[in-house]
């Protein structure tokens, strides 16, 4: 069947306020690149070796400027479609789920080879599933144009306004820790962990949908992500607390991301933006619903006083990050595409490896409708 057209609901939003200074995380961004990296030993005359895919390694262009996102019509291609999977998992492809709720491993397809109702299957099944590595695949060798076409298909592919990307592709946010690099020791001496769950770039209008991250080069052990089902968060809360936190809307801010680009000599590619997004939103394929508020973006709660705010996001984002029972694990492989659905889980890098190996990721985040939510039912 034809995928369907999401209208988002368009209440009136109130408006939003800058938090004060002392709310703000502005450190914590640990998957977002330094703003320099020694070239020598990416190119390899030093005592690493040479960067497998030079043509992904990280520019910041300070001329590239953009202006604000324009509202649009999000196509949802995972609405309406053949929950067989005959064309998704076709040929014999072996499955196998992590957990019972969320993670999923595919091996012997290969997802840039789908045809469109293959690619309308491919967004049901990570938006039921929430993620899913497909090993042995071919993207790091297509050509970044190949790449980006491919993605855009599932919507307008944002452009992050402070990362690192390809020279030429600023649609390609790039996730890098160098050859030689060790400052997560440094970085370590300050905290306890490298933990910091989140969401991608919720104070965008309109927040990514399904994305798609793919493995260059990793380290020899080390480096894993870590998901968390914001569905099956939701389904844990007492009949009494979903209720209440229905109607409920949260200020998601960018400033914080920026000022700290800035403060440190970064690009700014865009000016930075709040929004304001229901707590718990509603997926317009599955029609699931899930918790929508991270410790990286979320400011706090529109009409509630700050301490009673913080108590309340303070218990949410606690309940998301120990909830192991419902967190999946991917452990990289090369030539291993990870695709999750921003929508419905939360999502952490770990710096656990200390011996300056070359960690190379990229990501193409098509954008989505903005978030709504439909009434509560017990």
């Amino acid at each position: 069947m034809a995928p369907s057209t999401i209208e988002t609901p368009s209440p009136r939003e109130p408006p939003v306020a800058k938090p004060p200074l002392d709310q703000a995380t502005t450190g914590n961004y640990k998957e977002h690149l330094p703003i320099a990296y020694d070239k020598d030993a990416e190119e390899g005359r030093k005592s690493y070796s040479a960067a497998k895919y030079p043509n992904y390694l990280p520019t910041w262009d300070h001329s590239q400027k953009y202006p604000p996102l324009e509202p649009f019509t999000h196509l949802e291609r995972g609405k309406d479609v053949d929950t067989s999977y005959e064309e998704l998992l076709a040929n014999g492809a072996k499955v196998t789920h992590l957990t019972p709720t969320i993670g999923t491993e595919v091996d012997g397809i290969q997802i840039s080879k789908l045809s469109p109702a293959g690619k309308n299957q491919l967004a049901r099944y990570v938006a039921e599933r929430k993620v899913v590595a497909f090993r042995k695949q071919d993207f790091a060798s297509l050509s970044i144009p190949e790449a980006l076409e491919f993605a855009r298909y599932f919507g307008p592919l944002h452009i992050h306004p402070t990362s690192g990307s390809p020279a030429g592709y600023p649609e390609i946010h790039l996730v890098h820790r160098a050859a030689g690099d060790t400052s997560a020791s440094k970085f370590l001496e300050t905290r306890n962990s490298s933990v910091a769950w989140h969401s991608d770039v919720t104070y965008e209008r309109q927040p990514p949908g399904i994305a798609f991250l793919y493995m260059l080069e990793k380290p020899e052990t080390g480096g894993d992500t870590l998901f968390a089902n914001t569905v099956e968060a939701y389904r844990r809360l007492s009949p009494v607390l979903q209720e209440r936190l229905h109607g409920l809307q949260a200020v998601h801010s960018g400033v914080e991301q920026a000022n700290a680009s800035v403060s440190r000599g970064g690009v700014l590619r865009r000016e930075p933006v709040q929004s304001v997004h229901p707590i718990v939103r509603t997926h317009p394929a599955t029609g699931e619903k899930a918790l929508f508020i991270n410790p990286q973006s979320t400011r706090g709660i529109v009409g509630m006083k700050q301490e009673e705010s913080d108590m309340l996001l303070s218990f949410l984002f606690n309940h998301i990050a120990f909830g192991a029972d419902f967190h999946s694990r991917v452990k990289w492989e090369e030539d291993t595409v990870v695709v999750w659905d921003n929508r419905v889980t939360q999502h952490t890098a770990l710096i656990d490896w200390k011996d300056g190996q070359r960690r190379h990721i990229a990501r193409i985040t098509p954008l989505a409708e903005k978030p709504y939510e439909t009434p509560f039912k017990r």
